[in-house]
């Protein structure tokens, strides 16, 4: 009997087509290609909320809501202002860059939800509560000082703990109130922590993060071996106080630092996070099996591709978002996909003055676009992502510089520089650690548009600019920014909307939109 070659044929075209159907829908990693490190997890009923870190951007401490697990949405901020100081206001030449508010741990506790988290800008400890953690009030209490890295923990005999530091892990209670530490209760929990990966150690373990399973301690921490890479560690104890058993839980392409979150039907995960180059840190979840009361990381001690979870949606709208700058009266100023680069002046923008716009002021004289107030950010996303805006130049001042910008330390412009009666389209490319004006065109007219195009795919870190004098036909501008993440500011790149004034002070610039897309074009006809 000879075989059917076409039942065969249609046999494995179906067999493919399930395959094709179940990987689309089953999740990938990373859950979230943005910039979103130092999560904190955390499950009341069947929905997970998570705080991160944003460091020097206002408002902060950004809280995200999920049902999966998966697909997240930003749903408010622990604070609106850290705190009043030259610092955080960007005044008299100072700036927090890479500093701010820094990890944050998030609780459920007797119907309150806790976030707790650390500056060293300002040397203090915050926690915040509230009962409703999407529409607050949030309550603050703060106190002195910074403790760093640290992990809130309410234990089952009512006593609170703080687990902190580097190394060296140190532990100590709170008092009943969350305001203030009890201080001759501060000890060292466990000595070099960092020893269950070697003794040429680069980062010391650090990034606590305490969870209780079947009256068993798990802390989890990240750590660095010289030559190696980023390690997830865990210690083990019977007894909060310990003693503690450590050993290395995962070493797999750097993808480190987070905890443990449980599912409502018994799985579990581990929810961490990767360096990855200019976008940022950005998050994984791992599988986990428990084995001899251990959580064991991973599949066979590496990070999969995919997980058994539902699909990962588009982060747009719920992680960055697009903006007509249209406000209806209850709705709030911005969106929350919206940062303030440090603290704002609020007598210094508007989304009211004129209907359907953005109106950025200026109100003093700056330097540099880093130095500059006011500038509005979102985050940028991987692995490819575009923002584009409308600016009308009408009211700009002689020294008025206004424009697109993707913000880090090595950042990219396009803009209009106003100098006496002329109006010109510049690029400034500072993506060698010097801004240089690589782009100068002459502008007759008052609106323009510009376009930044953001290639993170295989870490390219590549950005391209671009200007349209009429919204369709867009011109390359300037020269490629290569992106760098750096130390010194410590976040993914931003989109960023600015406006400062180099002479007089009084002008003003009307933004129309900002849209993202998460498609590039590379349209660089003239």
């Amino acid at each position: 009997m000879k075989p059917n070659y076409l039942v065969i044929t249609g046999l494995l075209l179906f067999i493919c087509c399930i395959t094709t159907i179940t990987k689309a829908q089953q999740a990938t990693n990373p859950v979230i290609y943005a910039d979103v490190p130092d999560m904190a997890i955390i499950r009341v009923g069947k929905t997970y909320y998570m705080s991160s870190t944003t460091m020097h951007m206002s408002p902060g401490v950004p809280i995200m809501k999920s049902k999966d697990l998966v697909n997240w949405k930003l749903v408010s901020y622990a604070y609106d202002t850290l705190a009043n100081m030259d610092e955080l206001n960007l005044t008299n030449g100072k700036s927090t860059y890479g500093r701010g508010s820094w990890a944050s741990c998030i609780r459920y506790h007797n119907g309150v939800f806790y976030v707790s988290t650390f500056a060293q800008t300002t040397g203090r400890t915050y926690i915040y509560s509230t009962k409703n953690i999407e529409k607050g009030p949030w309550r603050r209490v703060s106190f002195k000082p910074s403790y760093h890295d640290h992990t809130l923990f309410f234990d089952d005999d009512g006593k609170i703990y703080m687990i902190y530091g580097a190394g060296n892990l140190k532990i100590l209670e709170l008092k009943q109130d969350l305001s203030d530490v009890i201080t001759e209760t501060e000890r060292v929990l466990i000595e070099n922590a960092s020893t269950p990966a070697g003794d040429n150690i680069m980062l010391k373990a650090e990034g606590s993060q305490l969870f209780k399973r079947n009256g068993k301690y798990y802390l989890f921490n990240i750590v660095w071996p010289r030559g190696g890479m980023r390690t997830v560690l865990i210690h083990r104890a019977d007894k909060i106080t310990g003693p503690w058993q450590g050993r290395v839980a995962l070493q797999d392409k750097g993808v480190a630092q987070g905890g443990l979150i449980d599912m409502p039907d018994g799985a579990w995960y581990s929810y961490l996070f990767r360096d990855n180059g200019a976008v940022g840190r950005i998050p994984y979840l791992v599988p986990v099996k428990w084995e001899d009361g251990w959580p064991v990381l991973g599949v066979n001690g590496k990070v999969p591709e995919t997980l058994e979870l539902p699909a990962n949606k588009s982060l747009i709208p719920n992680i960055v978002a697009s903006d007509e700058f249209t406000r209806r009266k209850k709705d709030a100023s911005f969106p929350l996909v919206w940062q303030w680069n440090h603290n704002p002046d609020n007598s210094l923008w508007s989304v009211t003055e004129r209907k359907g716009f953005l109106r950025l002021k200026t109100g003093r004289i700056d330097t540099s676009f880093l130095l500059a107030r006011n500038s509005l950010t979102q985050r940028t996303i991987g692995p490819v992502c575009t923002g584009i805006t409308s600016l009308d130049v009408s009211n700009m001042k002689d020294g008025d510089f206004a424009g697109l910008g993707l913000l880090q330390k090595n950042y990219g412009l396009a803009g209009i520089k106003i100098n006496g009666d002329s109006k010109t389209i510049v690029m400034i490319n500072a993506g060698n650690g010097k801004a240089d004006e690589v782009a100068s065109i002459p502008l007759h007219q008052t609106t323009v548009f510009f376009k930044a195009e953001c290639d993170f795919s295989n870490r390219k870190d590549t950005a391209h600019f671009f200007y349209s004098l009429d919204g369709n036909s867009w011109i390359a501008l300037g020269t490629p920014l290569k992106m760098t993440y750096t130390l010194p500011h410590f976040i993914g790149y931003r989109f960023a909307l600015f406006n400062y004034a180099t002479k007089n002070i009084g002008g003003f610039a009307d933004f129309d939109y900002f849209r993202i897309t998460d498609i590039i074009t590379g349209v660089k006809q003239n």
